[in-house]
């Protein structure tokens, strides 16, 4: 019979008894570890033992097979060592049973030192719970004072304190107050009570806002004075020294000069302007992680009040109060962005001021459109030009406004040249175009001051004493005078503007051009159309070369007062129009002397058939000539202009005669009637040399013609050689109809030679007519 296996003990098994003993409850405490140590160190070495024993069982377990083996070779050897195994498993088991029997004793000692310990730890607990109520309850009324506090110092404005005492609870210390539901409540409350600071932060800059937009249009003022009073003082300064003649304000010598002397608009004797609800805003918005917000407000309100400034239609007697609105905030913009960092960007400023300014030009062209008052654009000027100073020292754009002053100055400046051009007509209609008649030096002086002369004009002039008649009439006085002033307003109206030189000199040179060429030259050929009286048309010729001179004098004059102020060129190109208009009217003069010739001619009785030929010329050219001769030297006129009236009526005298010769008015003339014209040709061409007015190449076709004729040269003159030397200035069309009215008068004669030198006569007609298609008529 095989020896009896001793029991086996897994690792599992030891464990569960090992958990099976209980030293202590769990509710003890550790102040019994002292008495329980012997015990526990006991248990130590039994339990260490134990697992020794366990260890061997192993062994042995996992060596029987061995053994088994072993023991069949070595039997004796082997049930020594059964009976020596039995020995070792008998002393585990008491072994065992000593140590639950210990568990048991050590319980039951242990059991009673834990219900000492509980009861004490029980007693501690409550102290503490009492203090830590007490502490609680204390510290709950800071925090409640805080609270309240904060309600306080909202009401009383103190908002940055009010949102630090929020800070100072929210970063209390953690306590035993932290994680009570009172606390948490008032944590959960914090956001509210932020939100009440910053409504109130916010009710304050709102009724900010709406201050400083009542107080606007008075620091708009205060500026615009400030700026006038500095133009003032500068402008009297400027006058003192020709040295700062140039330099206008805003310019680098007079700022440095103002630096001195500035003036602060939003903090005087008048008015003081707090920025303390804005910077609070700012400041408890910044910390509440919020500027964003606040600032996106801060532009719509703004845009809102910017938008409300100017009231459409905008009546324009309160101009000037709104200019001094906008002066006012722009300024107070202007001190916004200086003094609250990255609040307000540059950006944002520029959109308002563009969209304003936009507006109110707009408005200002609007109310303008159907003005016709030159004086009220001056007004407007003026709000607009002190506006533009104003804002330009606080470095705005201003390009916008000086654009809107330059469209207004060209509708004013139209408005000018219609008022003085019809001054201007008015002046030449009613003008009699008689010699100017002053009675005195002082008068004289005056008038000449006031017409643009030459140096030479000037000193004749000077030279003659008074009474005297001057050469002009009293119209081109009055227009003069009237020129200075359309000047003067012109320059009234950009006095103190400093930009678009250029446009404005150009302007001005159109506007001279347009006044002198459509209102005055054209004013006096219509004149000179309408009169019939020589030496009026002599009169307005004298008048149109004065205002010649005019043109080249003003125009230096206005670029020498440009040229100071640093301005371009004038150019008056107006001499054109008057150099065209004296010719129109020398031709008038030589018009109006015709019509007087025509009543000559009435009485001129010509025979055109006369058997015989005169020895002497017609009786009514001596009385012609003496008119003619009396007139032309008695016209207040330069002798070329007067050569011009004279070779204007002899060519007219010629082309009389020739109308004569080739006309229609006559059917038919003889030889005769020819050699009786060709006496009275020469006659007035003698008499006008031995007055010092030859001009007979007024005759040169009449007589060239009438050799052609006389001398029977017709068959030389159809040829082209000769006809181009010899008689260039007889045209083939005129020669024709002279030579078809000999042969109507050779046709109607009854003698034989007559007839047939009528015949001859036709033939040479038809042979020049055949001349018409080639030759130039």
């Amino acid at each position: 019979m095989p020896p009896r296996r001793r029991p086996q003990f897994t690792q599992e098994s030891i464990d569960q008894q090992l958990q099976q003993i209980h030293l202590l409850d769990q509710a003890s405490s550790s102040e019994n570890l002292e008495q329980l140590g012997p015990i526990i160190k006991q248990i130590h070495a039994n339990r260490q033992q134990e697992a020794y024993l366990r260890t061997l069982q192993a062994l042995i377990e996992s060596k029987d097979a061995e053994i088994e083996s072993i023991c069949g070779d070595n039997y004796q050897e082997f049930i020594s060592s059964v009976s020596t195994l039995f020995s070792i498993k008998s002393y585990t088991t008491n072994l065992r049973d000593k140590i639950a029997t210990l568990d048991a004793s050590v319980s039951q000692v242990g059991k009673s030192l834990v219900e000492k310990k509980k009861a004490m730890l029980q007693t501690k607990k409550t102290a503490a719970n009492l203090d830590e109520a007490i502490d609680g309850l204390q510290a709950c009324l800071r925090v409640l004072d805080v609270v309240n506090r904060v309600g306080e110092m909202v009401k009383e404005g103190k908002y940055w304190s009010a949102l630090r005492s929020l800070e100072d609870i929210e970063s209390m210390p953690p306590t035993s107050l932290s994680q009570t539901p009172l606390f948490q409540h008032l944590l959960s409350s914090l956001p509210s009570l932020r939100g009440q600071i910053k409504d109130a932060v916010t009710a304050s800059m709102k009724q900010w806002l709406l201050d400083i937009r009542n107080v606007s249009a008075q620091i708009g003022q205060l500026a615009l004075e400030a700026m006038e009073m500095r133009t003032r003082r500068w402008r009297s300064r400027r006058d003192k020294d020709p040295m700062l003649k140039s330099s206008r304000v805003g310019s680098a010598v007079e700022s440095i000069t103002y630096e001195k002397t500035e003036y602060n608009v939003l903090d005087n004797d008048q008015l003081q302007v707090d920025f303390k609800p804005l910077y609070e805003c700012i400041h408890i918005y910044s910390a509440l992680d919020s500027l964003d917000e606040i600032r996106r407000s801060y532009q719509a309100d703004r845009k809102a009040q910017s938008d409300l400034i100017i009231p459409e239609p905008l009546p324009l007697s309160s101009l000037p109060s709104i200019t001094q609105e906008i002066v006012g905030y722009f300024i107070i913009e202007t001190h916004v962005l200086n003094t609250t960092g990255s609040f307000r960007s540059e950006r944002e400023v520029e959109d308002l001021w563009d969209a304003l300014i936009s507006r109110l030009s707009k408005v200002v062209e609007d109310i303008l459109r159907t003005e016709n008052d030159p004086d009220t654009y001056l007004k407007v000027k003026e709000a607009l030009l002190g506006f533009v100073m104003t804002l330009e020292s606080y470095s705005y754009s201003t390009t916008s406004i000086h654009s809107l002053i330059l469209r207004l100055f060209e509708k004013y400046v139209n408005i000018l040249e219609i008022k003085f051009g019809k001054r201007f007509e008015n002046i030449i209609s009613q003008d009699d175009f008689q010699p100017m008649y002053v009675e005195k030096d002082s008068e004289k002086e005056s008038v000449m001051d006031t017409v643009w002369l030459t140096r030479e004009q000037r000193s004749q002039l000077q030279a003659t004493p008074a009474p005297l008649n001057l050469p002009w009439s009293q119209g081109y006085y009055l227009c003069c005078q009237d020129i200075r002033s359309f000047v003067q307003n012109f320059y009234q109206f950009i006095e103190g503007v400093s930009q678009h030189h250029r446009n404005i000199d150009d302007l001005l040179s159109k506007s001279l051009d347009t006044i002198l060429t459509t209102y005055i030259s054209e004013s006096l050929a219509k004149r000179a159309q309408s009169t019939a009286n020589v030496s009026q048309i002599a009169q307005i010729i004298t008048n149109l070369e004065h205002f010649e001179i005019s043109c080249a004098e003003l125009e230096r004059s206005l670029t020498n007062i440009r040229s100071s102020q640093r301005g371009g060129t004038i150019r008056v190109s107006a001499a054109a129009s008057f150099v065209a208009t004296r010719t129109k009217a020398i031709m008038r003069v030589t018009e109006a002397m015709s019509s007087k010739l025509d009543d000559f001619f009435g009485l001129a009785e010509y025979d055109w058939t006369p058997s015989t030929r005169e020895d002497a010329p017609s009786m009514y050219l001596y009385e012609l000539v003496n008119w003619l001769t009396t007139v032309v030297d008695s016209l207040a006129l330069k002798d070329a202009h007067k050569e011009e009236a004279y070779r204007g009526a002899v060519g007219y005298i010629a082309s009389c005669f020739l109308d004569f010769l080739t006309g229609r008015d006559i059917p038919m003339m003889n030889e005769n009637a020819i050699a009786n014209l060709l006496l009275d040709v020469d006659f007035l061409d003698e008499e006008l040399k031995r007055n010092g007015h030859p001009h007979s190449e007024a005759f040169t076709e009449l007589r060239s013609m009438a050799s052609v004729v006389m001398s029977d040269a017709v068959n030389a003159y159809l040829v082209q050689s000769i006809r181009q030397t010899s008689y260039p200035a007889v045209k083939p069309k005129r020669l024709a109809a002279l030579l078809e009215k000999l042969a109507r008068y050779g046709q109607e004669c009854r003698d034989a030679p007559s007839r047939e030198r009528g015949e001859r006569r036709r033939k040479e007609a038809e042979a020049v007519g055949r001349l018409f298609p080639g030759e130039n008529r």
